[in-house]
């Protein structure tokens, strides 16, 4: 993101950002929509909002603590997250009002601290919500819990991947899919594309805590539901002990530590291409792996999966369109979380304009094809809506393409 820019929005953003509450009428009908729904559903006749839908969406700006004078590039690209966020998001509302609802936006800064929330239960802006986006990071989730549970309030939690039960929060709508999705993702592809006659599950796991949290549903999967053989070592150097030639090995390194993985990588790729013959291995990483730099070449030879629930298609017509709108509106180029700010906005507005006050029945059944992810939603009684729905990306031709 260019610096220049990024330095001109935040200024623009101290000025007007600051609980504001934008109007967003329905415009003219647009020739072709962003991104459109899977399949139609039966509909019950709708209740519409009276007076528009409210929607609040909470953000940690905190601009009151930044300094545009003295503040370094590295500080302003920092808080420029959050304003990308809200950027997307804006504009997936104005999409989502082609289909004739009238939205009423409230953008409150959180600046990350519970105190700001807790003043927002007495403005009344707030407390008619008719949907509440945020607040962004897990504490603040886990601190406007009781106040959604009282109030009987949907809150979007929009890019915490955390696991659901650290809120206990029947009215929460968890977007990013949690580690234990990825984790069943992974493992049911193997069971699925591998034949456990000829093949050994390998978990190299060094038993850290995030490791485990990888690790454990993997093991409980093929423990519970297959006829693998399962195997686990704290390192590729105690598995290249065991090895059998002529088996095939699904190989999944649950760390994303880059100080382990690393050299794991290395060895398993000399342990394909040994001089007297190598073993066959297929390579399953830490859905971290996408944000970090391997070697393209070693990840591409060991056949390597990883699970992710961003990807973005950049010959995809509707991305291409929101990049254009982007571009038009800023100034400059849309990030990752602007991408999810759309998404999320869009999808949500698309169902309080098409359902109404009863929207909320609608969210298992209605599904999303999103620019950066899918949409599909379970219902959890005590855990609430989540999003199942993400991908598995291989490296082929020296990127990341989908393979489901």
């Amino acid at each position: 993101m260019n610096f220049k820019k990024v330095y001109g929005l935040l200024v623009w953003s101290a000025l007007v950002l600051a609980a504001c509450s934008p109007k967003i009428k329905t415009p003219k009908p647009e020739p072709a929509k962003p991104v459109e729904n899977e399949k139609a559903i039966d509909k019950k006749p709708v209740k519409k909002f009276a007076q528009g839908a409210s929607v609040s969406l909470l953000v940690p700006f905190k601009l009151s603590e930044l300094n545009l004078k003295t503040a370094t590039k590295a500080e302003i690209e920092k808080y420029a997250m959050p304003i990308d966020f809200y950027q997307g998001f804006k504009l997936g509302l104005d999409s989502a009002a082609a289909q004739g609802l009238n939205f009423k936006l409230n953008v409150f800064d959180t600046e990350d601290d519970n105190a700001h929330i807790a003043s927002l239960y007495k403005n009344d802006r707030f407390k008619q919500s008719n949907l509440i986006i945020g607040p962004v990071f897990p504490e603040g989730l886990k601190y406007i819990s009781a106040y959604s549970k009282e109030n009987n309030a949907l809150v979007v939690s929009p890019l915490a991947a955390s696991q659901p039960a650290d809120f206990n929060n029947p009215n929460l709508i968890s977007i990013v899919n949690n580690i234990d999705l990825h984790a069943k993702k992974i493992s049911a592809y193997i069971a699925k594309n591998f034949n456990p006659a000829s093949t050994i599950v390998v978990l190299i796991n060094p038993r850290k805590t995030e490791d485990e949290q990888f690790g454990a549903p993997i093991r409980n999967y093929f423990q519970a539901n297959t006829k693998f053989t399962v195997q686990e070592y704290a390192s590729a150097y105690a598995f290249e002990t065991k090895m059998i030639k002529g088996k095939q090995y699904a190989v999944v390194v649950t760390s994303s530590d880059r100080a382990f993985v690393l050299p794991t990588i290395e060895k398993l790729y000399k342990l394909k291409h040994l001089p007297a013959g190598g073993y066959s291995i297929a390579l399953f990483g830490h859905p971290n792996w996408v944000k970090q730099n391997y070697p393209t070449d070693k990840m591409q030879d060991l056949n390597t999966i990883v699970s992710s629930s961003y990807k973005i298609d950049y010959k995809n017509s509707a991305v291409t369109s929101f990049i254009k709108k982007y571009r038009y509106k800023y100034g400059f180029e849309p990030g990752e979380y602007a991408f999810k700010g759309f998404d999320i906005a869009y999808y949500f507005g698309r169902l309080l304009a098409t359902y109404g006050e009863d929207y909320k029945d609608y969210i298992v059944k209605d599904r999303y094809k999103g620019l950066h992810n899918n949409f599909s939603f379970i219902h959890d009684e005590k855990l609430g809506y989540i999003n199942t729905s993400l991908m598995l990306l291989r490296f082929k031709n020296f990127t990341l393409n989908i393979v489901e």
